[in-house]
């Protein structure tokens, strides 16, 4: 019988043949998975037979990621800022960079926000922490899929927050009462172009939905639709928060100057890059 060590590095090896980044680790946590032991606890077991049952459990879930399905999608789980959400292909996987743009727009509120709006909430994960982090805030979320607010709804249910959102299936805007400010609209839409998506590892390009990641006009049409309708929802003093491309910089200052905010700043992501606007009305 083959132990636990031995079908570590056979999945190891044909991981890493496949391409997969990070190999030993998307092993671990797989077989991990498969078989409910945290990566700690499957150490302590290196030496165990695995069962042909066992075995049976682990086999399907290794073939998935050598066709390089996201392993998020395969555990079925994300972690955001503490948040454990269920993830599958009905929303994009939350990654680090929006976390990072939770963090920016919660420091830069001058004062806790009443009302707060989530665009293109996916997977809930914007919504759910910002509903968390500011708790006496009204949290409004919206989103064109509703395969996606389906998703975003048993998040919130399995996180405790469902009765802290109200999520609306909207073209951005559209279903919103114009009168209704927000103090506070944060947003990651869709930003890239459909060559930039096209360049993307497998996991991203042949798996996540194209709709919440590839934009016309060079991946900038829906950042510049916010950009120029948002500032009609803000109160004076409102802030609006935007993930955006690398390359995208220039044209949205300018954009966000000539529809009137009043202060508009750049933010770098992680390697430095621009990748978050911050406009004022």
């Amino acid at each position: 019988m083959l132990t636990v060590l031995e079908i570590l590095k056979r999945t190891t090896d044909f991981l890493a043949g496949k391409g997969v980044e990070s190999a030993r680790l998307n092993a671990e946590l797989l077989i991990g998975h498969a078989l409910g032991l945290p990566r700690m606890q499957l150490y302590l077991q290196f030496e165990r037979p695995l069962t042909e049952l066992e075995l049976d459990k682990i086999r399907p879930l290794v073939r998935r990621r050598g066709l390089r399905e996201p392993l998020q999608y395969i555990t079925g789980e994300a972690h955001f800022r503490g948040l454990k959400l269920k993830v599958d292909r009905r929303a994009l996987i939350p990654r680090p960079e929006t976390e990072l743009l939770v963090e920016f727009a919660a420091g830069a509120c001058a004062a806790p926000p009443a009302r707060v709006l989530d665009l293109g909430t996916g997977s809930g994960a914007i919504a759910l922490e910002l509903a968390r982090t500011f708790p006496g805030a009204e949290v409004v979320a919206v989103d064109l899929s509703p395969q996606a607010l389906e998703l975003a709804r048993e998040n919130a249910a399995a996180t405790g927050l469902d009765d802290r959102v109200r999520w609306i299936e909207s073209d951005w805007f559209a279903a919103l009462v114009r009168e209704a400010a927000f103090d506070l609209i944060v947003a990651n839409p869709p930003y890239l172009s459909a060559a930039e998506t096209a360049q993307t590892a497998p996991e991203v390009h042949r798996f996540e939905p194209h709709s919440a990641l590839t934009a016309s006009d060079g991946g900038v049409a829906e950042l510049s639709i916010i950009i120029d309708r948002a500032i009609g929802f803000l109160p004076v003093g409102g802030l609006l928060a935007l993930e955006t491309g690398i390359n995208h910089h220039g044209e949205l200052l300018a954009a966000g100057q000539g529809a009137g905010y009043a202060r508009l700043e750049s933010r770098q992501d992680f390697t430095g890059r621009d990748r978050y606007v911050l406009a004022w009305r």
